[in-house]
C-alpha cells in the first residue's frame, strides 16, 4: 500500500473534474429531485439512466453521499458549494469528519484503475459506516449544551434522515379533521459565537498554549494541531449548518402539512414570513424559503418577508423588563450564587487539574469558554473536539444548570414580567388563529394559511412561559440543584438551534375546531388542558384556558415602568 500512495497524486484538475461530474447529477444535490431522498432511486439513476463510467458512478455516489451531502470541502477548509444571495456564503469550515473522510477516499481512489478504485471506495465506505454511524463523533456531554445544542440531538431520528417527517405526532381525533392554519414561531439556525464568547475563547486558548502541561492525547492535540479559528467578525452570524437547519425544517413541515405548506399556497401569497432584523434571523428566513423553492423547483418568482422587531424582539421594547430584569444584577443573584458555590467550584478545580494549571487560573468565564468550544465545534463542524475532554458528565450537568438558572430568571418563570413581555406576540398569534377560524366558518378561503415567524431563543422562551409550559413545582435556585435533576425546565431540550413552536388549527366538521401545539416536532399538551384528546383540544377550550390573558396581557400596560417591581 505504501507504493500505491507514492504513485497517487491528486491534482486540482482531478478535483474539478469530479465536481463537474457530480453537479451534473441532480439526484445527488437537488432537493426537488425525488431520487435525492431515496438511496435505491439514487443508485438506479446513477447506474441506469446516466452515461457515466463505472468508476465515476461510484465516485459520484460517495461524493453525493447517501444522506444527500450538499457540498464537498476543498483545500484550506473552504466550501465549494455556494448559493446566490446575501444569506448564503461559503463557510470557511470543514463540514464534518465524515465528509473529510469520504473526500480523502475519493482523492486516493479517483486516479486509480477501475478495480483498485472500487477497492478503495468500498474500503472507505466500510470504515465510514463504522466511523459515522456510531457515537464516536458525538461528545458524551452533547445532551447538556443548552441553547447551543443541535436540533438533531432533540430529534435523534433526524441523524439517519434529516428530511424524515414524524407523522406519528399527528393523531387526529377523526378522519374529518383537516388543517386550516399553521403558525410556526422558529428560532434561527446554528450560528457562530458572539464577540464576547470569542474573546473568552481566545483567553482560554492562550492560557492552555502557555501554561498547560501533560501527555494526554487531547491536550497535545489542542496545543499542536488545533488552531483558534474564531474571529470577531463572525459575531453570531448564521453558519452553513444554520442555513441547512431551516431549509430542512421547511421540507419536513411541508411533508407534515402538505395542504398548508404547498407550492400553490406559496405562489398565491398565502404563506407569510416575518423575521427579527438580526442577520441570523433574516438569513434563516431566507433559508426556510429556499428550502421550499428548491423543493418545488421555483425559479420564476421571489417571496417577500417582513422585518418586525416589535413582534420578534419584543424584549428590547419592554421598559419594565429591561429595567427590572435585563439590566438588574439582583435579578440573577441565584445564578451568581451557584457560580460561586461548591458544585461549580468543583468543576473549575477539575478543569485546572486536567490542564495542570493553578486553580486560580480557571474562572467561571474560562470554564464556560471551554464548554462553548466543545458545543460550537460540534454544532458547526460535527466534530468531537478535544476541548470536550475538559468535562465529564457531572461537570456538564452543572454547566447546563448555570445556563438554565440564567434563562429561568431572565426569560422564564423567575419573574412575571419575563413572560408578560411577550404579550404582543401572544395576541398576534391568537388574532391570526381567530381570523382563520372566522374565514373558515364563513366558507371563505383562509387568507393566511401559514405564518412563519423567525426570531430568537429569547423570543420563544417568554412565550412558552406565558403559555405555562415547563413550570416545575419548585423554582430553580442555587441551593436545590441536587433535587432538580428531573426538572422539566431544561433548555437543552426546549431551545436547540432551530427550535420551533407550531400551532396548528384544524376543522373537524360541524363547527369542531381544534388546536394542536407541537414543540420541536414533538406533541405537547397545553398546561391545564387534560382529557382524552389533550394533544389536540377544542379551540374554544384553549381560549377559555387563556381567557385572562386574551382579555388582558396588554403590552403597553405590562411594560410601563411605574407600578410594582418584577416579582416571581
Amino acid at each position: 500500500m505504501a507504493s500505491l500512495k507514492r504513485k497517487v497524486r491528486w491534482t486540482s484538475d482531478m478535483k474539478h473534474q469530479l465536481v463537474e461530474l457530480w453537479e451534473a447529477q441532480e439526484c445527488l444535490f437537488k432537493v426537488s429531485t425525488k431520487s435525492y431522498h431515496n438511496q435505491n432511486d439514487m443508485l438506479r439513476v446513477l447506474f441506469s439512466e446516466y452515461d457515466v463510467s463505472g468508476g465515476h458512478r461510484m465516485a459520484l455516489l460517495v461524493f453525493g453521499g447517501v444522506r444527500g451531502r450538499r457540498y464537498l470541502t476543498g483545500e484550506a477548509g473552504s466550501s465549494l458549494h455556494t448559493v446566490s444571495g446575501d444569506a448564503f456564503t461559503a463557510q470557511k469550515s470543514v463540514d464534518n469528519s465524515c465528509s473529510v473522510l469520504l473526500s480523502g477516499c475519493i482523492m486516493l481512489a479517483f486516479p486509480l484503475k477501475f478495480p483498485l478504485f472500487y477497492f478503495f471506495i468500498f474500503s472507505c465506505f466500510g470504515y465510514n459506516s463504522v466511523f459515522c454511524d456510531d457515537n464516536s463523533n458525538i461528545p458524551a456531554i452533547a445532551r447538556y449544551f443548552s441553547t447551543k445544542g443541535r436540533y438533531e440531538d432533540v430529534n435523534s431520528y433526524l441523524m439517519e434522515d434529516i428530511l424524515a417527517a414524524n407523522r406519528s405526532i399527528l393523531q387526529l381525533p377523526s378522519a374529518q379533521c383537516h388543517e386550516i392554519h399553521l403558525t410556526a414561531i422558529i428560532r434561527h439556525g446554528t450560528r457562530y459565537p458572539t464577540v464576547k464568547n470569542i474573546k473568552e475563547m481566545h483567553q482560554l486558548y492562550e492560557l492552555v498554549q502557555r501554561n498547560a502541561s501533560g501527555e494526554e492525547s487531547w491536550l497535545r492535540e489542542i496545543q499542536t494541531q488545533w488552531r483558534m479559528w474564531y474571529t470577531d467578525d463572525m459575531d453570531g452570524r448564521l453558519v452553513q449548518k444554520g442555513v441547512d437547519d431551516l431549509r430542512h425544517l421547511a421540507v419536513r413541515l411541508s411533508k407534515l402539512f402538505p395542504s398548508l405548506i404547498s407550492e400553490q399556497n406559496l405562489r398565491g401569497g398565502l404563506i407569510k414570513f416575518i423575521t427579527s432584523s438580526k442577520h441570523r434571523c433574516v438569513n434563516s428566513t431566507l433559508a426556510f424559503k429556499s428550502g421550499l423553492t428548491e423543493l418545488w423547483n421555483i425559479q420564476d418568482q421571489e417571496f417577500d418577508h417582513a422585518v418586525n422587531d416589535s413582534l420578534m424582539r419584543f424584549f428590547d421594547r419592554c421598559a419594565k423588563f429591561l429595567q427590572d430584569v435585563d439590566s438588574n444584577p439582583l435579578a440573577v443573584v441565584e445564578v451568581d450564587k451557584f457560580k460561586s458555590g461548591p458544585e461549580m467550584s468543583g468543576v473549575l478545580d477539575k478543569i485546572a487539574d486536567r490542564l495542570r494549571v493553578p486553580h486560580s487560573d480557571i474562572t467561571y468565564d474560562l470554564a464556560q469558554a471551554a464548554f462553548y468550544l466543545c458545543a460550537y465545534e460540534f454544532a458547526i463542524k460535527t466534530v468531537n473536539s478535544p476541548w470536550c475532554q475538559l468535562f465529564d458528565e457531572h461537570d456538564a450537568e452543572a454547566m447546563e444548570y448555570v445556563h438554565d438558572l440564567k434563562e429561568y430568571w431572565k426569560r422564564g418563570h423567575g419573574y412575571d414580567i419575563n413572560s408578560k413581555s411577550s404579550c404582543i406576540l401572544f395576541h398576534d398569534v391568537f388574532s391570526r388563529l381567530d381570523r382563520s377560524a372566522t374565514e373558515n366558518k364563513s366558507n371563505q378561503q383562509v387568507s393566511e394559511t401559514v405564518t412563519v415567524q423567525v426570531g430568537h431563543a429569547d423570543t420563544l422562551l417568554p412565550l412558552l412561559t406565558l403559555l405555562g409550559f415547563f413550570k416545575d413545582t419548585d423554582a430553580l435556585t442555587s441551593t436545590n440543584y441536587a433535587t432538580q435533576t428531573q426538572r422539566s425546565f431544561r433548555t437543552s431540550r426546549m431551545l436547540p438551534y432551530a427550535a420551533n413552536l407550531l400551532l396548528v388549527l384544524y376543522d373537524c366538521g360541524a363547527g369542531d375546531l381544534r388546536l394542536q401545539p407541537l414543540l420541536n416536532e414533538h406533541s405537547v399538551t397545553f398546561p391545564g388542558l387534560t382529557g382524552q384528546q389533550d394533544s389536540m383540544p377544542l379551540y374554544r377550550d384553549v381560549k377559555e384556558r387563556y381567557k385572562d390573558l386574551l382579555q388582558g396581557c396588554d403590552f403597553e400596560t405590562e411594560c410601563k415602568l411605574f407600578g410594582p417591581s418584577a416579582e416571581g
